[in-house]
């Protein structure tokens, strides 16, 4: 069982530097992703909505910080605060990828809402990619790609934006959080104590 007793929604000093670390680690990640988005761009040209498949590296702090830190605001913190730093380091989408950060990071949060920050088993992990993705696409959906074809464009980005966070995103941030677990770093977290059963 991947479990953990939380017994106050309080968060430590030791939240706090783990989430901030978590955050500015991926927002470097999504400044240098999107520098490699636009390189690979046009080997899309074929099928342009299938990039969307690239999608989950973008949604991996809401995930992982949600598992690791396990305190209310987690997930919307991790990737709000990545995106802030992505913008910072010159993301050529300007200032909106915070909002952007901030309806992904609701998604993420909404998962572990509904198991009131009890569950951190592989389900979990997933819905929470996958809530992500969701709330990606919703905002790609009118944002950036209103001026597209719905059925040939928008639609199937949508669903591959949600795969992608499901794969990537999902069973990413909790095989990694696996990993962290096991290295010992982690324990001074449930993540880290649990490392023999998440």
């Amino acid at each position: 069982m991947s479990k953990t007793t939380v017994t106050t929604n309080r968060w430590r000093t030791v939240d706090v530097v783990v989430a901030a670390v978590i955050a500015v680690t991926f927002g470097v990640i999504f400044w240098a992703w999107g520098l490699l988005w636009n390189v690979v761009t046009p080997a899309f040209a074929f099928l342009p909505a299938t990039q969307a498949i690239m999608y989950g590296v973008w949604l991996i702090p809401a995930v992982l910080g949600g598992l690791v830190i396990r305190r209310p605001g987690a997930a919307l913190f991790c990737e709000t605060v990545a995106a802030v730093v992505s913008v910072l380091l010159g993301s050529e989408w300007g200032s909106i990828t915070i909002l952007q950060g901030l309806s992904q990071g609701i998604g993420a949060e909404l998962a572990f809402a509904a198991f009131r920050y009890r569950s951190f088993r592989r389900p979990t992990a997933l819905l929470a990619g996958a809530l992500t993705g969701l709330g990606a696409a919703v905002f790609d959906f009118f944002v950036w790609n209103g001026e597209y074809a719905l059925g040939s464009y928008r639609i199937p980005y949508a669903l591959l934006t949600i795969a992608s966070a499901t794969a990537i995103a999902g069973v990413g941030a909790w095989s990694l959080t696996r990993a962290l677990a096991k290295t010992g770093v982690l324990d001074r977290f449930p993540a880290g104590r649990e490392r023999t059963t998440i």
